[in-house]
This record gives C-alpha cells, sequence and structure tokens, in this order.
C-alpha cells in the first residue's frame, strides 16, 4: 500500500470517526448528575449502567458530536455517529455491569471498542464505512483512548488513568 493511500485512509477515517470521538469525551467533562438508568437494578439485581452514565452526559455528548459533524457538513452522519457510539458505550457499560464489574473498573478492548462499533453500525445505515476505515479504526481507536483518558486523569477530570 502506497504512502498517499494510508494518508488518505487515516485522514478520511479520522474525519468520519470525529463526531464519536466528541460524543464519547464531553460527557466525561460536563459529568451529569441524573443516571440514564435512574438507580433501576436489572433482573441480575446489578444496576443497569450505572451512576457514570447520565442524561447529561448522552444529551451533551449527542449535541457536541453532531454539531462538529455539521461544521463539517454533513449533520446526518454526525448524528448517527454521536448516537451510535453513546449507545455502544451504554451497551459496554451493561456489559460490565453483567460482569460484576464496577464503575471505573478496566474492561481492555470492550472499553476502547464498545463506542466505535456503536457509531459505525449506526453510520453505516447511510454510509459505506470501508474495509480499510473499519480496519484502521478499531486499531488506532484503543491507544488513541488510553492517551485521552490518561491526560483526562491528569487533568482530573477522571479519577482512573484508564
Amino acid at each position: 500500500m502506497k504512502m498517499v493511500d494510508l494518508f488518505t485512509i487515516a485522514l478520511s477515517s479520522f474525519i468520519l470517526i470525529s463526531p464519536a470521538y466528541v460524543a464519547n469525551s464531553v460527557p466525561v467533562i460536563l459529568k451529569g448528575k441524573k443516571p440514564i438508568d435512574q438507580g433501576k437494578m436489572f433482573v441480575d439485581g446489578r444496576r443497569i449502567f450505572g451512576d457514570g452514565k447520565t442524561i447529561e452526559g448522552f444529551i451533551s455528548g449527542l449535541f457536541f458530536g453532531t454539531l462538529l459533524g455539521a461544521a463539517f457538513g454533513y449533520p446526518i452522519h454526525a448524528f448517527l455517529l454521536s448516537l451510535g457510539a453513546l449507545v455502544g458505550d451504554l451497551i459496554g457499560a451493561f456489559i460490565k455491569r453483567r460482569l460484576g464489574m464496577p464503575r471505573g473498573h478496566p474492561a481492555p478492548i470492550l472499553d476502547q471498542l464498545d463506542f466505535i462499533l456503536g457509531a459505525l453500525a449506526f453510520v453505516s445505515i447511510i454510509y459505506p464505512v470501508t474495509l480499510e476505515q473499519f480496519l484502521f479504526l478499531v486499531l488506532v481507536t484503543p491507544p488513541i483512548h488510553l492517551i485521552a483518558n490518561f491526560v483526562a486523569y491528569l487533568l482530573k477530570l477522571k479519577s482512573h488513568p484508564w
């Protein structure tokens, strides 16, 4: 593969996924108070999502992710990417609660990819994500996610560096 092709794949992938990255990170900064699950338990006796998934975080992530995509000129794509990222993150939290993992407990791979897989699944309804874009994002997102979480920890936005 030529260097120009790799650059094109990387650039198109980052432009495509940027609303999802924003949607996933804004809730960490704005910290909501009202849990989406309203403190309710699932049939297994554990919280559905936990206190870390809030209504304010979901709405702000959706808003700012969509706003960024609108600035790039594709508001519908951005809305689906943002919504998919947030739903994917909720699914990840749901899985972690079923496994008995407390809030903030690391779940390697799941923590880094749940929102990306959700975003790509939702946007693929109207946009044909290429295999190259998919593979690129699945490979680069985990280290980006880990670095972003470490920076958020240093800035005291998160209580754990993962």
